[in-house]
């Protein structure tokens, strides 16, 4: 939790930047050379490509009426007044119309109008082509760009670096790393066309959206290898991608790397990143320093960074603080939208607050503000959470009546609070339901239904479900073993556990510090506590060990069992690792010291184990009973 020094301090570097301003000739080539194997949506496209219809005319276009059209009506009318002339526009011309009409976002018809030009015989050139291959790729139709490529290569037309460029963002686009990778290194070997910052940039940006951090990385040292200097936007993409998944230190070695190495300045993209990073690893301190950074380079936060400490506040349970962002973000003429306020809604509902979560959806409402499915998940969650369940059934009701369609997190969310509340047959209905309406369960969906009937000692029809999926691989989970052990366990069925447990050597599958923990606490219940040790000291020759919640439980089943003589040597071990007691086990213990099972000299030990106000609570009864027994 983000203390109050801590969070106080990236709310007065806002107040001190309410005043600053914002920064910031080749041989034909044959498509045999590239050895890809891609087959287009549709041939209709290149077929329309005669060998007459081509022209290596290398003239830019300049600025006239054809790019300045203003609506899709005036492009075609423009485009019907230029066929009727004679003699027809040049393909400069005609190019120029393509643009304008691509620019606007009608993929569709600038492809229509490019077809029309191959009818009518209009040369088409580079510049053309490369539009409608741009076309095609930002509607997700990159086999089709593909296959204008072919025909350029048959008829001459030779592409250049932005031909490939655009083919390899819609590659990326549609999520085909694979073939852009290799089509990149084809390019490369072949010497097809020697890539640019913006080719290299587009291969760094796709292999971080899958992760592939450190392939991004060795491009950017092939980029200077070969000569070609990595720009703010390729550091940009990588440093973000690292920060994402939480590897900081690797995030800032990019950043001095680009700023004093390559004396590269960072932009408010960067800082952004960086500081998403750090609040996402809750270190505020370092958050704070970096938004004095941007405060003496004179770089303004965007939307983007407030909307990121709006959500890392909430996320912290610092809402006032989120609320202050949100001030300053109006006060700065950055309007919130319905994304940053589903963080501070979420907020609120985490903190169960869920009057004011309320309060403020309805006055998004009244100012035009339309709630998505994610406004109305967390209302959800927030009021299953506070066991209103009657309030998240009816919200679950409305959302449907406005018509929006719920998700599978929306359906899980009301079936967890359904199961919370020991609405078990509720539950499985609405399971039901779900899938009756399209929404394919997930893992954690799984793993909520069997988990809500072991709570609900429903342990034989979590399992009949368990084997009702089979070999699915919802099966192939650790999580969802570790819930039917425990849920065997506290039924104190131990056949089970033994083979539940067995079947994870079977699968393949590793044991976690959750799984040893139902484990031991089966083992504890039926008084095995031999077992229960030994598994306990094996957790750590095994890689996994005990956690806080771990030494709870095997100590509560020393004090419930009468077993005393490994009590001391246990909270003197959560003394060295800086565990805490929880209020059951401090309960427990008072109990044994009172009935003198366990020395009173234990009570300074305990004392370095649990909360101030809970040992206060403890010692204030001690005195009272001692009292009330004349000691």
């Amino acid at each position: 939790m983000m203390t109050r020094s801590s969070s106080s301090r990236l709310h007065s570097f806002f107040k001190l930047k309410c005043n600053l301003i914002t920064n910031s000739a080749t041989t034909p080539l044959s498509s045999s050379r590239l050895g890809l194997d891609f087959s287009p949506h549709s041939t209709s496209l290149p077929s329309l490509l005669h060998p007459t219809s081509f022209s290596n005319n290398g003239d830019h276009p300049l600025l006239s009426r054809y790019q300045k059209v203003t609506s899709l009506d005036h492009a075609f009318n423009l485009f019907d007044e230029m066929i009727l002339r004679k003699p027809l526009p040049s393909v400069v011309k005609f190019t120029q119309l393509l643009n304008a009409v691509a620019k606007m976002k009608h993929f569709s018809s600038c492809l229509h109008l490019f077809k029309q030009m191959c009818v009518i015989g209009v040369p088409v050139s580079e510049y053309s082509v490369n539009i409608a291959i741009r076309c095609c790729c930002q509607m997700s139709r990159t086999n089709d760009g593909f296959a204008l490529l072919g025909c350029c290569f048959r008829r001459a037309v030779v592409p250049d670096v932005c031909t490939f460029n655009t083919l390899l963002d819609g590659l990326i686009r549609e999520d085909r790393i694979v073939q852009a990778e290799r089509l990149f290194k084809k390019l490369i070997k072949h010497k097809l066309c020697e890539p640019d910052v913006v080719m290299y940039s587009t291969m760094i940006k796709g292999l971080c959206k899958f992760g592939n951090n450190d392939i991004a990385i060795g491009l950017l040292r092939l980029m200077d290898e070969r000569g070609c200097n990595p720009d703010i936007y390729a550091y940009n993409t990588i440093i973000d991608s690292l920060c994402k998944d939480k590897l900081i230190e690797d995030a800032f070695k990019l950043f001095n790397e680009m700023v004093f190495a390559k004396g590269i300045q960072p932009n408010v993209i960067t800082y952004t990143s960086l500081i998403y990073g750090l609040c996402n690893l809750c270190r505020w301190d370092e958050a704070s320093k970096l938004l004095k950074n941007m405060e003496d380079l004179r770089i303004s936060p965007n939307f983007q960074t407030f909307s990121i400490l709006v959500d890392a506040f909430c996320k912290e349970g610092s809402v006032d603080e989120a609320e202050a962002v949100i001030d300053i973000m109006v006060e700065r003429g950055e309007v919130p939208n319905i994304v940053t306020y589903n963080s501070l809604i979420n907020g609120y509902c985490l903190q169960g607050e869920m009057s004011k979560a309320k309060t403020l959806l309805d006055s998004l409402m009244s100012r035009g503000l339309i709630p998505d499915v994610i406004t109305y998940n967390s209302l959800l969650n927030g009021y299953c959470k506070s066991l209103k369940i009657e309030e998240a059934i009816h919200m679950f009701h409305d959302v449907i009546r406005k018509g929006l369609n719920p998700d599978v997190i929306f359906y899980t969310t009301m079936i967890q609070g359904l199961f919370r509340v020991g609405r078990c047959g509720d539950a499985c209905q609405l399971f039901d339901e779900m899938q009756a309406q399209g929404q394919t369960p997930n893992e954690y969906t799984y793993g909520i239904i069997l988990d809500g009937l072991c709570s609900n000692h429903q342990v034989e029809e979590a399992l009949s479900l368990f084997h009702l999926v089979g070999d699915s691989k919802l099966n192939y989970n650790i999580v969802v073993y570790s819930i039917l052990i425990d849920g065997a366990g506290k039924r104190g069925k131990l056949d089970i556990v033994r083979a539940l447990f067995h079947e994870l050597h079977v699968k393949g599958l590793q044991p976690d510090v959750r799984t040893y923990t139902a484990m031991i606490r089966g083992f504890c219940r039926v008084g095995l506590l031999r077992e229960a040790k030994n598994l306990f000291l094996k957790m750590g020759e095994r890689g996994c060990p005990p956690d806080n919640v771990s030494y709870c439980v095997l100590l509560h089943g020393y004090l419930k069992n009468q077993h005393f003589d490994d009590v001391e040597i246990l909270l003197q071990q959560m003394d060295r690792r800086s565990y805490s007691l929880d209020a059951s086990t401090l309960s427990l213990i008072k109990d044994r010291i009172t009935a003198g099972s366990l020395d009173r000299g234990l009570l300074k030990l305990i004392g370095m184990l649990v909360p101030k106000e809970l040992m206060d609570s403890f010692t204030g009864r001690e005195k009272k009973l001692n009292g009330e027994c004349g000691l």
